[in-house]
C-alpha cells in the first residue's frame, strides 16, 4: 500500500454487506479496508485506534445507531470522513446523520464504481452529492417539516459577501466549481478559494452541509 492508499472502516450489521464492500474496495489499487465493526460502539472505538480516512456507516443498527456513531466520530477526530449508506432516498435517519456530521451519503443500490467514487472523494474533503436525492431528502425533513437550524448557526446573509453569497447558492444548488465559474465568469481556482472561506465563515464541515443550510436559510427554493 502507498501512502496515497485511503484507508476505510466498514460498519454495518450485516456481515454480509460488509463482505461484499470489503471486495469491492479491495479490488481497487488506492483504497484498503483496515477495519470492520457491527455496531455504533464498536465503530467509535476502531475510529479512534484505526483512525480512517473514511468510514463506511451503515445507519440502522441495534444498539448505537450510525447517527450517533457518526456524531462521536466527527466530534473526536475532524480529519475523519464518515459516508452513510442508506435504503432509501427518504431516510430521516440518512438526513440525521448528515447533521451529525457525515460528509455524504450514498444508496446501497449503488454500484461498485459509485461506491468506490464516492470513498475517494470524501477522502480529499469534498462531498458526494447528488442532487436529485439530496434535495428529496432536505425537502422532505427541513423544508416540509420547517426544521430551522441551530440558533448558534451564522447567517449566510449577514456574514458572506455578495460573491460569496452568489458563490454559496451555486454550491447549494448542488453545482461543482467547474459549474459554478461558467455561471459567475470567475475561474476555478477562484470560485475553491470563495468555497472555503464560505465553510470557514459559516463553521460548516462541507459542501453537504452547505446545501442543507441553503435550505434551512430558505436561499434554495424547494421548486428547483
Amino acid at each position: 500500500m502507498t501512502d496515497s492508499t485511503v484507508r476505510v472502516l466498514l460498519v454495518d450489521d450485516h456481515a454480509l454487506i460488509r463482505a461484499g464492500n470489503a471486495l469491492v474496495i479491495e479490488a481497487t489499487d488506492d483504497l484498503e479496508v483496515v477495519g470492520e465493526a457491527g455496531t455504533g460502539e464498536a465503530a467509535v472505538s476502531l475510529a479512534r485506534s484505526l483512525r480512517p480516512d473514511v468510514v463506511l456507516m451503515d445507519v440502522r443498527m441495534p444498539g448505537m445507531g450510525g447517527i450517533e456513531a457518526t456524531r462521536q466520530i466527527t466530534a473526536a477526530h475532524t480529519d475523519t470522513r464518515v459516508l452513510v449508506l442508506t435504503t432509501f432516498d427518504r431516510d430521516e435517519y440518512a438526513y440525521g446523520s448528515l447533521r451529525a456530521g457525515a460528509s455524504a451519503f450514498l444508496l446501497k443500490s449503488a454500484t461498485p464504481d459509485r461506491l468506490t467514487d464516492a470513498i475517494r472523494t470524501v477522502a480529499v474533503g469534498d462531498s458526494v452529492l447528488d442532487p436529485r436525492i439530496t434535495r428529496t431528502m432536505i425537502e422532505t425533513f427541513i423544508v416540509a417539516d420547517h426544521r430551522p437550524s441551530a440558533a448558534s448557526q451564522p447567517d449566510p446573509l449577514t456574514v458572506l459577501s455578495p460573491r460569496e453569497i452568489d458563490v454559496f447558492v451555486g454550491v447549494a444548488e448542488g453545482l461543482t466549481n467547474t459549474e459554478i465559474a461558467a455561471r459567475l465568469v470567475l475561474s476555478v481556482p477562484t470560485v475553491k478559494t470563495h468555497v472555503n472561506r464560505i465553510l470557514s465563515k459559516l463553521h460548516a464541515r462541507d459542501r453537504v452541509h452547505l446545501v442543507i443550510l441553503g435550505y434551512e436559510n430558505r436561499m434554495i427554493s424547494s421548486s428547483r
